[in-house]
């Protein structure tokens, strides 16, 4: 059992009609570094004993845990214990610059540390196996990464709309590598656009198609704005093109021997569909599903695409 008292308390925000499932624990980890991460935990006290195992489930750049307390709720009436946590930099996890607005990393073998580190110091010695992975966007591509130093991190993993690549690369990665270069590197990215705090219209949104859970989002970061950045850095935009292009050289991916279901969606305006196929192709244990009419977020999508998702993950982690 986890000592609880021993970590300092953190926040949590709660609408009045969405709440955090029952027994949640917020508080925060110090890293391998001591920069704090904050940590949520639901041990699933309704199947003690008997459940399934243990998942971490990790969001994507600029999320936070509350976010997925839908998906948290799911999992738990599944047999699950669930656990996640801000990584550095965003959500209310500890910013790595001044400016509280900036998505900011030099490199992203940081989050990669920060993920073993909670697994080999909260996770493994406090929770039963077999322990499961779920990693949306830029925590799928982290978990991706992650495996290829060590296969045995997870029994199993689900990628949703892993970062492994974008659209308009050509012109894109070597824009990225100049401002890198020759730019400040704690400077927005040109071209990013950044909302500098102003909320995007449901309608010019490239994240979902369900309008109840586009605007159930805002009203959380409208309860605490400082939980969403604002953009993202010179230094953040290289740290992702290298990471996308250190998976993509030869022999990267053949060795990796984890089961893993991938989520594409073939709408995804975020992340290109093309080079997830083609990650799935390498991976010798994997799975990859099409959902044609899918934005980037299918965790936050219509519920006419969730069934369909909760069917594979299912019949997947049975």
């Amino acid at each position: 059992m986890i000592d609880y008292k021993k970590y300092k308390k953190a926040k949590i925000i709660e609408l009045e009609e969405y709440r955090s499932p029952e027994n949640g624990k917020f508080f925060y980890i110090s890293s391998f570094d001591n920069i704090e991460l904050r940590v949520g935990v639901w041990e699933n006290i309704q199947f003690q004993g008997k459940t399934k195992g243990t998942i971490l489930l990790q969001q994507g750049h600029n999320e936070f845990i509350e976010k997925y307390f839908e998906i948290i709720e799911k999992l738990l009436s599944k047999k699950f214990n669930v656990i996640c946590f801000d990584w550095r930099g965003q959500g209310l996890s500890q910013k790595m610059i001044d400016d509280p607005h900036k998505q900011y990393i030099e490199d992203f073998s940081f989050h990669n540390q920060d993920l073993s580190y909670i697994l080999n110091n909260l996770i493994y010695d406090n929770f039963n196996g077999p322990f499961i992975g779920i990693g949306h966007s830029m925590g799928g591509c982290i978990i991706l990464n992650a495996l290829k130093e060590n296969n045995q991190l997870f029994e199993k993993v689900i990628l949703s709309a892993p970062m492994l690549g974008f659209r308009n690369e050509k012109i894109l990665l070597p824009f990225i590598k100049l401002m890198y270069l020759f730019g400040n590197k704690k400077n927005y990215l040109i071209g990013s656009n950044p909302n500098m705090g102003k909320e995007t219209p449901f309608k010019q949104n490239d994240l979902t198609s369900d309008e109840k859970r586009y605007f159930r989002t805002l009203k959380l970061v409208r309860k605490k704005p400082n939980i969403r950045l604002w953009g993202i850095t010179n230094a953040w935009a290289e740290a992702a093109r290298k990471i996308i292009l250190g998976m993509r050289r030869k022999n990267w991916a053949e060795d990796i021997e984890t089961k893993i279901l991938i989520i594409n969606n073939l709408q995804d305006k975020v992340v290109n569909p093309n080079h997830i196929d083609q990650m799935s192709k390498r991976l010798k244990n994997s799975k990859l599903i099409n959902f044609p009419l899918c934005e980037h977020e299918i965790f936050m999508e219509k519920d006419i695409y969730q069934n369909k998702l909760w069917h594979e993950i299912d019949n997947f982690l049975d």
